[in-house]
C-alpha cells in the first residue's frame, strides 16, 4: 500500500490559526514569518495540515518512487520554538547559519526560540536560498 502524505492543505484560514496561537510573542512572530515568507516568495500563506504555514507548491518524485505535493518553504509556531521547513540539506545553509544567531537545527528544519535575537537579513536570506532551491528539485 502506497503511504500517503499526512501533511496536505488545508483551506483553513490562516489569520483565524494565527489568532489562535496562545503565546502573544509566537502570534508575532507567526505575522513577522508570514510578512518575510510573502516579501521574499511572492506566495500567499497556505495552511498545511493543523499548524503549518505554507508558502508555494512543489510536486516531489523521490528515488523510491513516493510522489508527493508540498510546500516549498513553511514555518510551524511551536510552544518552545519556532520550526521552519527548509529544502534541501543544511549543509547548503551553512555559511548563513553561522550568521543567524541562536538556533538549532533538526532534519531539514531550523529551529528559532525567538526571532528577535536572531540576523533578520539572514533569516530573509535562508528563507530565500530555500524558496529557490526548491524551484530546482
Amino acid at each position: 500500500m502506497a503511504k500517503t502524505n499526512q501533511t496536505v492543505p488545508t483551506g483553513d484560514n490562516v489569520a483565524a490559526f494565527v489568532e489562535s496561537i496562545a503565546d502573544e510573542t509566537r502570534r508575532d512572530e507567526a505575522r513577522l514569518l508570514i510578512e518575510v515568507m510573502q516579501d521574499v516568495t511572492g506566495e500567499q500563506p497556505v495552511m498545511w495540515g493543523p499548524s503549518i504555514v505554507g508558502f508555494g507548491l512543489q510536486h516531489l518524485t523521490y528515488a523510491s518512487g513516493r510522489e508527493l505535493d508540498n510546500f516549498r518553504i513553511g514555518f510551524a509556531p511551536r510552544k518552545a520554538q519556532t520550526a521552519i521547513y527548509l529544502t534541501g540539506p543544511l549543509e547548503d545553509y551553512a555559511d548563513l547559519l553561522d550568521q543567524l544567531g541562536p538556533h538549532s537545527t533538526g532534519k531539514g528544519c531550523l529551529y528559532v526560540k525567538r526571532l528577535n535575537q536572531v540576523d533578520p537579513a539572514t533569516l530573509r536570506a535562508i528563507v530565500k536560498r530555500s524558496y529557490e532551491a526548491s524551484g530546482r528539485r
